[in-house]
This record gives structure tokens, C-alpha cells and sequence, in this order.
């Protein structure tokens, strides 16, 4: 393009819903769907998630007690609405800190202060990455894993549908900010106190014993893909389709 600035802009307008006629109402819409989602999650109150995908995708995830699913909009201290993140289609929740175990490939580049990480899986056991393996930037993944001992474990599981504005842009932003939301992602490090019940009045000891990690590090890399499919297990064993083929089942 001779302009690649204004196209820039113009991708942006189109994933922030900026570019329709009432981009407000679109919003107003948007959280509401999102929110329905997030609901529908919380009553369900799974137990684990299982993830397969044919790149080589086999990861289960246990949910702490007290998990919360929240989704794009928050609350301020006036008690005021607002949308913290723009662009967002997530869902998103926390792990629990020890109940990770199988691997996962990362479905997009993952840009870490700068240096790009591309085309890496990890293998977790009891929470923790114990093998990773990485064909662009390997160090760099390292260097993630070395900001503390508590990097190497989960703190945000996110969905997002495959069929989702910024996944259809086709668009590789290398900004983490849009590029997650394109995409089903994890983050390892640091969970949010926020999405666990009564986590914002917890103790660092009582957030541990509740299953929340830690860490210095919070870093989203993607793991969503067209055939991604997500079951969910309740505590009584039931199984449900959550995500079918990289979309809402």
C-alpha cells in the first residue's frame, strides 16, 4: 500500500468497531453478548477444560473454586461502567496454578520486549512448563520463564472465537493487545485477583492456597485455531462442547 499509516488506522477503526454508523450501540451490544457468555460460563462452574487441536494441541486445565469468568467491561470505584481494553472479544478466567498438565502449540507469533517468538509449544505438568521448544527465539522464551519461578505456571485462560473481527482482518498486528484477541490465548505468569471469588480481599498466602499464581511476568501468547475444540468437565463429570471447530459451540 502507499499509504501503510492510514491502512493501519483503518484496521484499527474496523477491530474497535469504530468504523460502523453507531459505534456506541455496537459496543453496548457487544459487552452484552460477551457478558451473556461470561454467565453462562459461571453457571456452569466447570471443573476443567480440555483442549484438542490437530497442531498438536492435548492440554487440560483445572479451574480453581471460586473461579470467576468475566468479560470485557469493568467497573470503577463510582461505580461507573467502562471497557478497559480496545479491541476485546475475550472471555476470560484463571487456572489453577498447579493443575495444568499436557501440551500446547502456540498458534501466533509472540512479541516479548521486542523480539519475536514464533512457531513454540510448552509442556506442562502439575501446573508448570517442564519442555518448550521454539523455532524463532527460544532465548527469548527463556527469558520469560527466568523473571521468576512462578513464571513457568498459567495465571489467564481467554476464549475467543476463531470468527471474530480481528481473526477475519487476517491481520498479524504484533501487538499483543490485538493480536490475543484474535485468537484463544493463555497467559503464564501473574493471575488476576478479580477473577476469583472475594480475591481482592485475600491475603498473597490465602490467593495461593486458592489455586492463584504469582508472578512478575504476564504474558498472553495464542493458542487458537479453526479446529480448535474445548470441553468442559463438571465436578459430577458431565462434559460440555464449549468451543467446536474455534468458535462457540
Amino acid at each position: 500500500s502507499e499509504n501503510p499509516v492510514d491502512d493501519l488506522w483503518e484496521a484499527i477503526f474496523k477491530t474497535t468497531r469504530v468504523d460502523l454508523e453507531d459505534p456506541v450501540k455496537a459496543w453496548e451490544e457487544h459487552i452484552e453478548k460477551l457478558s451473556i457468555k461470561a454467565n453462562w460460563l459461571n453457571d456452569l462452574d466447570l471443573k476443567t477444560l480440555k483442549y484438542k487441536a490437530s497442531n498438536g494441541t492435548d492440554l487440560e486445565i483445572e479451574l480453581p473454586e471460586g473461579h470467576i469468568w468475566t468479560a470485557s467491561s469493568s467497573v470503577n470505584s463510582k461505580g461507573e461502567e467502562f471497557v478497559p481494553n480496545m479491541p476485546t472479544e475475550e472471555v476470560f478466567t484463571l487456572p489453577h496454578k498447579d493443575g495444568v498438565n499436557g501440551i500446547v502449540y502456540a498458534s501466533k507469533p509472540l512479541i516479548y520486549k521486542g523480539n519475536l517468538i514464533d512457531e513454540f509449544w510448552l509442556r506442562f505438568k502439575d501446573g508448570a512448563v517442564v519442555d518448550f521448544d521454539a523455532k524463532v527465539g527460544k532465548e527469548t522464551l527463556q527469558s520469560i520463564f527466568d523473571k521468576d519461578e512462578r513464571a513457568r505456571k498459567l495465571g489467564e485462560v481467554a476464549l475467543v472465537p476463531y470468527d471474530s473481527p480481528i481473526s477475519n482482518s487476517n491481520i498479524l498486528f504484533y501487538n499483543t493487545l490485538f493480536d490475543e484477541n484474535a485468537s484463544c490465548h493463555l497467559a503464564l505468569g501473574k493471575a488476576y485477583p478479580t477473577t476469583i471469588k472475594n480475591g481482592e480481599n485475600m491475603s498473597d498466602e490465602e490467593l495461593a492456597a486458592h489455586g492463584v499464581n504469582d508472578s512478575l511476568a504476564h504474558e498472553d501468547f495464542m493458542v487458537g485455531t479453526p479446529d480448535l475444540d474445548i470441553i468442559g468437565i463438571k465436578k459430577d463429570g458431565t462434559e460440555i462442547q464449549i468451543f467446536k471447530n474455534g468458535n462457540w459451540a
